[in-house]
């Protein structure tokens, strides 16, 4: 995970904490140097990382709180200054359905600003919004391709033309149009540097558009340069925040996050990986606890929303309460847990599991074997999709679809007992029928799923 020595140390300093029979100078003095060394390791600007230090050093020497107290509000302290480091308290962009709203994006070349349109229109179609994309970018060669391209991958309408060089003709072209929309995201042209060219053409649009929120798209990998990005942009500009982009896999991420809590321009969101639903809001508290090992349920609703396709879950359903369940149906299951992103990003969410030695390969393993299990699905013919139970009584069968998937017949039968488990699962006898939709499974429900199939389900 990006920073997790940060928060490796953090667990560690929160663990001598707890530990210390008592919190004397040294103590306090190696969790400070401990956490400093992270933070700069982290690219947080060094004056910023001295201060967190004196006030922690400030905290833990005040005599007038006594024993346990101290631990615990030693902790806080802790806790809280990180957390005012990344922002404070979470951001959100508040949207009304049925009101043509506008989402303006600005950013400079790289910075990922016409993917991170097209993530934004999957974030919030997938939450029932009326979404369609308009591209403005009418300098850099392919960019209203490129948003053509997005818009057939997240299935949303994008609205631009091909030929048009002048961006507000653009928009007026589509200027009635827009009202048949919630939201409408807008892609704009960026330049190499923030030029007095670009400011004029984004004055220009905002004074047209009138958008309801302008956000910067920052690299993550500028580290404490986006502290003057996010400060010039502002002046030039006023953007409402900031989305940073590549956040997964770089060291310089505690720079980017911290330097535009330093310019009062909140974070609302932080692409987290190349996939389009890699994509989250930012919570600096959630953060925090992803940071520690804690999981973060919140952040795995996200994406368990951005990758599940309701109308396909909602023929799951109707399928399941009349007791089917074929290899079809559980190729789609696989392909929407793919579309959450890498099993070891889902395992940081889960509480518990960010704390789990969880040796490194196999969570890649359990990846590549899902992967081959949607190849074995496609090798094989409607007949046995729906009757899979044929494959294991023709031999033929079975190696026929290995060639055709480039499978081992083990890894064909580790798939028919799988899906044999979670068909039973599924549309057994009772077990899953009287769970309360509110209320979800009952401890009682989940003790009985447990020992029933928790020595057999083998991923």
């Amino acid at each position: 995970m990006v920073l997790s020595k940060l928060g490796g140390v953090l667990k560690k300093g929160f663990d001598k904490i707890a530990g210390a029979v008592f919190l004397d100078k040294k103590t306090i003095e190696g969790i400070v140097k401990d956490l400093q060394r992270a933070l700069i390791q982290a690219d947080v600007n060094i004056y910023l990382v001295k201060d967190i230090g004196n006030r922690i050093k400030k905290a833990a020497s005040d005599e007038k709180i006594k024993g346990i107290e101290r631990k615990e509000h030693l902790t806080k302290i802790l806790h809280d200054e990180i957390l005012n480091l990344l922002g404070g308290e979470k951001h959100e962009i508040n949207l009304e359905k049925g009101r043509a709203q506008k989402i303006m994006l600005l950013g400079l070349y790289g910075a990922g600003k016409t993917t991170t349109t097209g993530k934004l229109a999957l974030y919030y179609s997938k939450r029932g919004y009326k979404v369609a994309m308009m591209g403005l970018d009418v300098h850099r060669p392919a960019a209203k391709q490129q948003l053509i391209q997005l818009g057939q991958k997240v299935k949303v309408p994008v609205l631009t033309d091909m030929q048009e060089t002048n961006a507000l003709k653009i928009y007026k072209k589509y200027e009635k149009e827009i009202k048949k929309y919630d939201l409408i995201l807008i892609d704009t042209a960026g330049r190499h540097s923030l030029d007095q060219g670009l400011v004029d053409e984004i004055t220009d649009l905002g004074k047209k558009i009138k958008p309801d929120y302008t956000l910067l798209t920052i690299q993550a990998d500028i580290g404490q340069a986006a502290k003057t990005q996010a400060s010039e942009f502002q002046k030039a500009c006023n953007i409402n925040g900031v989305i940073i982009t590549r956040m997964d896999s770089t060291a310089k991420a505690g720079g980017a996050l911290t330097a535009c809590s330093e310019t009062n321009a909140p974070v609302f969101f932080i692409g987290t990986g190349e996939k389009m639903n890699e994509f989250e809001t930012f919570n600096p508290k959630s953060f925090i606890s992803r940071l520690l090992g804690l999981g973060d349920l919140e952040g795995l609703l996200e994406h368990v929303q951005s990758a599940v396709d309701e109308k396909s879950q909602k023929n799951l359903k109707t399928k399941l309460a009349k007791g089917h369940f074929d290899m079809r149906d559980f190729q789609q299951q696989l392909k929407q847990m793919s579309g959450m992103g890498s099993l070891s990003k889902i395992a940081e969410m889960i509480p518990g599991l960010g704390k789990a030695k969880i040796p490194e390969n196999m969570l890649g393993t359990q990846e590549d074997k899902m992967k081959n299990w949607q190849h074995i699905i496609d090798s094989m013919t409607n007949k046995e999709i729906k009757n899979p139970e044929i494959i294991e009584k023709q031999t033929t069968r079975l190696g026929r679809i290995a060639k055709g998937s480039g499978t081992t017949t083990t890894e064909i039968r580790q798939l028919l007992k799988q899906f044999k488990l979670l068909k039973e699962l599924a549309t057994g006898s009772g077990d899953l029928a009287n769970i309360d939709p509110e209320q979800g499974l009952s401890q009682k429900q989940m003790q009985k799923l447990a020992r029933k199939f928790g020595k057999k389900m083998k991923f």
